[in-house]
């Protein structure tokens, strides 16, 4: 079987809180001893294993230096494949094309759970980041707050949502409008791009709009992951009187 090594103690909380079913083991460093206590005593309950560790073993049971003094060995999650008949119930589903930096990812799931996102679309390729050890490692504990939806064709995918969602691709193009004066009348499906390449032709084709962030112009664009940040922290402002409908 397959495991996830799940490393940091925000991740690692927020993994024994939201599915303490999938842990195996628990691996700390002296350290943390402390505050790891509360997680070894719900193993102990299970007849679970857990065990502090020096230095250099910890380093090579996490599989990285990165671990923060804390590593779980739990279950891999399995991510569906979206069914495009029945979506997820939210307000809003984040999309994400290609967006391929596991920290980027990770970023973007930690500004989502912070803003209270519920449900999480990733364009499964090649190119694209998928959940790893860097990614919970980055999240901080926001992966297990989300629930996860994966595709292969995000442009058909985009089709079938927008019989539920307004679909909107945030763009540099002339033709996107002002992120704030989109109506908030609908369920919003909102598409992010790959850090060099944007959000592909396809997947912009099928989204009915296009939004950008207003900045200074000194440079072109945010960090992808910055962009995510501002983009939920303006849907949780309160909605601009002027917002129209206009389909």
């Amino acid at each position: 079987m397959n495991e996830d090594t799940i490393c940091g103690l925000n991740a690692v909380r927020a993994l024994f809180q939201r599915r303490p079913e999938d842990v195996l083991r628990l691996y700390y460093t002296a350290p943390v001893r402390a505050l790891a206590g509360p997680l070894c005593a719900q193993l102990a309950e299970r007849r679970l294993p857990y065990r502090e560790l020096p230095p250099e073993e910890m380093q090579k049971a996490a599989g990285t230096t990165h671990h923060g003094g804390i590593a779980a060995v739990a279950k891999p999650r399995v991510i569906p494949f979206l069914d495009i008949d029945n979506p997820p119930q939210a307000k809003l589903l984040l999309v994400l094309d290609q967006v391929g930096n596991p920290h980027n990812l990770g970023a973007i799931v930690r500004s989502a759970a912070f803003f209270g996102v519920s449900a999480l679309l990733l364009h499964d390729t090649r190119l694209a980041a998928m959940p790893s050890d860097a990614v919970h490692r980055t999240a901080e504990g926001g992966l297990e707050y989300l629930d996860l939806y994966r595709t292969k064709d995000l442009a058909r995918a985009i089709h079938g949502l927008d019989r539920h969602y307004r679909t909107a691709a945030a763009t540099l193009r002339s033709q996107a409008v002002p992120f704030a004066t989109l109506p908030r009348d609908r369920p919003l499906a909102l598409v992010l791009g790959n850090e060099e390449r944007g959000v592909s032709l396809p997947v912009l084709q099928a989204c009915r709009r296009e939004v950008r962030i207003e900045g200074t112009g000194r440079v072109q664009s945010l960090n992808v992951a910055q962009a995510a940040a501002v983009l939920l922290q303006t849907l949780t402002a309160p909605a601009p009187k002027s917002a129209v409908v206009t389909d």
